[in-house]
């Protein structure tokens, strides 16, 4: 087995536990809104943590990770994981949750970014997108799986399964330390990360990231409460989660394909049609059981269905910036935290102080807009490359 297919391993070991511990609340919040009387604000709060924390930690795990190396701010990372899900396990009060689950998200950002930083710098330029595409499919999977953990966290008591995966974050930890470092990139200075955000191909990249988040933080606060309200169970919340992280998983190896022959603004823009029906359905109350885990399911898929194209315009943008990957997997964490936050928080005390119909229907207008704003852009890029060919026909009869 080569370095780069052992380094693989660990980064997907790593990508997998990260994404199992935070996809692992979806199932536990109608629980703890229960039991310390957290409402849809409070549940919302507690969802938002997460990201916030990665939010403050996405440009400094960056810089840690160019200019000290990628095993340093692993190690490190999973350490503080590892401290952060015990204490969650145990904690006993809203504000203790909620600042383990901060921290737990400061340190995930320095994780995510040492992993695939550390993994890219190992590969040969001729595998990259494949290896990268494998670590991903890790994250996938964890996602998948984060909703069972939460369902048997419930069974068997959250406290005795966050330990065992804290446990498990720190044999990470050690597994990292024993394994061959890299040599670190070159440095680069925050502002290169700064000019990239003004360019026009990350900022595209960077909202459609954001909106996908924004979309997943308000599903991920109201249907759990909303599914408990109608008298589903933990177990059988866990289980709808994991058939839209399914259907989600399936459809993105679907648009990556697409994506690669056709562009990334075809997905786009079915992306946007599907979350925007999706969202008007959610925002209809009068829905029976089982149509309220279909429309979960199908909210799932379509909502997960911006974050390849969108990651792909992203990456892009960044390599024609020339920003190194550090910062290009910082970039992303910038672009997924504030719209996960915002969605969880945000959704949570609007559809508190109105209903969960507002939120929904929020979602669907800022679609409707962005949808616009892409067919303008498409419209305007059209009418350029017309006026471009005709003034090169012009010159061309003129030189005749």
């Amino acid at each position: 087995m080569d370095a780069v297919r052992r380094l693989l391993f660990l980064t997907s070991a790593i990508v997998f536990f990260d994404t199992l511990f935070f996809t692992a609340l979806t199932p536990l919040l109608p629980h703890y809104a229960r039991s310390l009387g957290l409402g849809k604000a409070g549940a919302g709060v507690l969802a938002a943590s997460y990201p916030a924390g990665c939010l403050i930690s996405a440009i400094p795990s960056g810089s840690v990770a160019t200019r000290l190396g990628a095993k340093p701010t692993v190690i490190a990372g999973l350490t503080v994981v590892a401290c952060c899900t015990v204490l969650f396990g145990i904690a006993t009060t809203p504000w203790e949750l909620d600042v383990a689950r901060f921290a737990q998200g400061f340190a995930s950002a320095f994780t995510w970014t040492g992993a695939l930083t550390w993994l890219v710098a190992a590969t040969p330029v001729s595998r990259r997108g494949q290896t990268i595409g494998n670590a991903f499919a890790a994250a996938s999977a964890g996602a998948l799986f984060g909703p069972v953990l939460g369902a048997i966290a419930s069974q068997a008591g959250v406290r005795a399964t966050f330990v065992v995966v804290g446990i498990g974050s720190l044999g990470l930890a050690l597994w990292a330390l024993l394994s061959h470092a890299e040599r670190p990139e070159a440095g680069q200075p925050a502002s290169v990360l700064l000019r990239a955000m003004r360019t026009r191909g990350v900022l595209l990249g960077c909202w459609f990231v954001t909106l996908a988040a924004l979309c997943f933080g308000t599903l991920g606060v109201l249907a759990p409460l909303w599914l408990s309200a109608i008298g589903v169970g933990t177990v059988a919340i866990g289980a709808t989660f994991l058939a839209g992280a399914a259907g989600e998983t399936g459809i993105n190896l679907v648009i990556g394909r697409i994506a690669d022959r056709h562009g990334a603004l075809l997905p786009l823009r079915v992306s946007l049609v599907g979350a925007l029906l999706v969202s008007l359905l959610l925002a209809i109350p009068a829905h029976t059981t089982a149509v309220v885990v279909v429309l979960v399911i199908i909210a799932c898929v379509a909502f997960g269905m911006f974050f390849t194209p969108g990651m792909t315009v992203l990456m892009h943008g960044g390599d024609a910036a020339g920003v190194g990957f550090g910062y290009s997997v910082a970039l992303v964490n910038m672009a997924w935290a504030p719209g996960q936050a915002l969605g969880a928080a945000g959704g949570g005390a609007l559809a508190h102080l109105t209903s969960n119909a507002v939120p929904y229907l929020l979602l669907a207008g800022v679609c409707a807009l962005t949808l616009a704003g892409l067919w303008r852009r498409s419209t305007v890029s059209m009418m350029r490359s017309a006026r471009v060919s005709s003034a090169q026909s012009l010159r061309t009869t003129g030189a005749d």
